[in-house]
């Protein structure tokens, strides 16, 4: 009986070893599945490169770095936002000064090299440099001037908006920009950005006028009435006519917007926009996600995203100052877990429509805001003011690609059910859909020739051959869902598309090739997109 008794105890025991070894296993992996997809970047992704023919530009008798200029890099490679565009370059140089941006224009012509632009290097197809190529880092070139009297600021081409809004706050805010600030106010010219005031459009309208620096050294003013011809090629001309030196922009008031939230179907989108939007004078921003939940609800319901002003006062000392964004390792793991599909992308869905509206941040409490009553009150800096530092990761052999495609406003729905049916065809791991307005905009290569509007796209893919395959297949009939619904593609993303794609959905692309010959006849300033389509 005693042996029968022991022997059972010992069965049991190793159940029990088992059943702890399990939960051991178990839990480690979770853990460090965990720590893995909150990491942060210890340094830039390596994704394998898109072009390998890019990597190498070939052995010159002799490469001179002018010790006038300030060298951040001699050679090696650069890459953009995508992780998919490392490109060999001949180097970087730093640019503090107009004197610099001269000597480096000087030594590239002397020595038969060619010229790029580069910011923060957030387009995606290689436009801030081309293989063999002097690449500019403006980032250095960014002071901000401040214009009281006219109510505008003069800001160098380097200068972030993240740095510029808290220069600016709480006296001012931005009038036009994206809806994150990461990017250079040079940058966000030469793709003519837009964001989520749908009353002002694009940043072009709120510049009061530029200074760039030609390929020859000289220098313009331009603007809607001076160089008018040179400013439109500037405004969304991808660094390819002249080097912007600095930008006079209007500022807008820093008003007090009480935020909210709407679930519509996308269906009534247009008419949503129309009646409670469009003419409303007191809607500051706004701008709509679409589910990317894998149910009826995908690309369907949306939560409409609406900053009212706010008639209280409050005196300009008591808005905080602008904050960082917090929680970034729990909104690197939320926007991560959804990469692996499925019950996660639900899950985020229904936390953005349940549980963030309860979690919401004011910058004004309600005991600031006693004369309405209101209880959430933000300034208007607040909501741009976000860097997005939870975007960016440690994981390996996949990226995050954007993509923007402009739709004429009574399209809209015709292109978000031909939409569903690429993404659904395609398995497309979609992250994020968001809908925003755009006017008719200016510029040699305007993507809204008419009122417009935008959806954009962030899409997670592996970085293999196969992803990259997909992915220019997903591209490829997403610009052809747009041109059939006479929409625009935006240009600062993958060079995925045809010759007769962009062709058809920018019929002015081959004039803006031959202005270009006339602006800069030696071809000095070039990037990756320039050498593929207009050749």
């Amino acid at each position: 009986m005693i042996k029968h008794i022991r022997s059972a105890s010992k069965h049991v025991s190793k159940k029990i070893v088992a059943l702890v070894l399990g939960v051991f296993i178990v839990f480690t992996f979770i853990t460090n599945k965990i720590l893995y997809l909150t990491a942060e970047p210890g340094k830039d992704k390596e994704c394998g490169a898109l072009y390998p023919e890019n990597l190498t530009f070939g052995e010159r008798i002799a490469q001179v770095f002018a010790p006038m200029l300030s060298w951040l890099q001699k050679g090696g490679t650069i890459n953009d936002a995508s992780c998919l565009d490392e490109t060999a370059v001949y180097g970087v140089v730093s640019i503090k000064s107009e004197e610099d941006i001269k000597n480096a224009l000087e030594f590239a012509r002397e020595n038969d090299l060619e010229v790029s632009i580069a910011g923060v290097k957030h387009s995606m197809g290689g436009q801030a440099f081309a293989k063999g190529n002097v690449v500019l880092d403006m980032t250095g070139f960014s002071a901000v001037q401040i214009n009281d009297d006219r109510k505008t600021m003069t800001v160098q081409s380097g200068a972030t908006w993240h740095e510029i809004q808290k220069k600016l706050h709480p006296r001012y805010a931005v009038s036009a920009m994206q809806s994150t600030d990461i990017f250079s106010v040079g940058g966000s010219i030469s793709v003519n950005a837009h964001g989520m005031d749908h009353m002002i459009g694009a940043v072009e309208n709120s510049i009061v006028s530029m200074r760039v620096m030609l390929p020859d050294g000289s220098i313009r003013r331009l603007s809607r009435t001076e160089n008018t011809e040179l400013y439109d090629l500037i405004v969304g001309g991808y660094g390819l006519f002249g080097i912007i030196l600095d930008a006079e922009l209007r500022l807008a008031d820093n008003d007090l917007y009480a935020s909210s939230r709407k679930i519509i179907d996308y269906k009534d989108f247009p008419d949503f926009f129309a009646k409670d939007i469009a003419n409303n004078a007191d809607v500051g921003l706004m701008y709509t996600h679409l589910s990317t939940a894998p149910n009826k609800t995908f690309l369907r319901e949306g939560i409409a995203y609406v900053y009212t002003k706010s008639a209280e006062v409050v005196p300009t000392e008591e808005i905080p100052p602008l904050g960082e964004i917090s929680s970034v390792k729990l909104r690197r793991l939320v926007m991560n877990l959804s990469k692996y599909g499925g019950i996660f992308h639900t899950m985020r869905w229904w936390t953005e429509k349940y549980l963030e509206p309860k979690m919401e941040s004011c910058s004004i409490s309600r005991n600031q805001a006693q004369s309405s009553g209101e209880a959430c009150l933000v300034a208007r800096n607040e909501p741009m003011h976000d860097s997005v530092p939870y975007l960016k990761n440690s994981m390996k052999k996949e990226t995050d690609i954007l993509h923007e495609y402009f739709v004429p406003r009574e399209n809209i729905v015709a292109f978000i059910d031909g939409m569903r049916v690429i993404m659904q065809d395609n398995d497309v791991n979609l992250l994020n859909a968001s809908i925003r307005v755009v006017n008719a905009e200016r510029g040699m290569l305007t993507y809204a020739p008419r009122e417009a509007f935008s959806i954009v796209l962030y899409i997670n893919q592996k970085t293999d051959a196969a992803g990259n395959k997909k992915m220019e297949k997903v591209t490829k009939e997403l610009i052809d869902l747009t041109i059939a619904q006479e929409g625009r593609f935006f240009l600062p993303y993958q060079l995925y598309y045809t010759p007769e794609q962009l062709r058809a959905s920018y019929p002015n692309i081959d004039t803006f090739f031959t202005l270009k010959k006339k602006y800069d006849p030696q071809e000095l300033l070039t990037n990756t997109w320039y050498k593929k389509y207009a050749f």
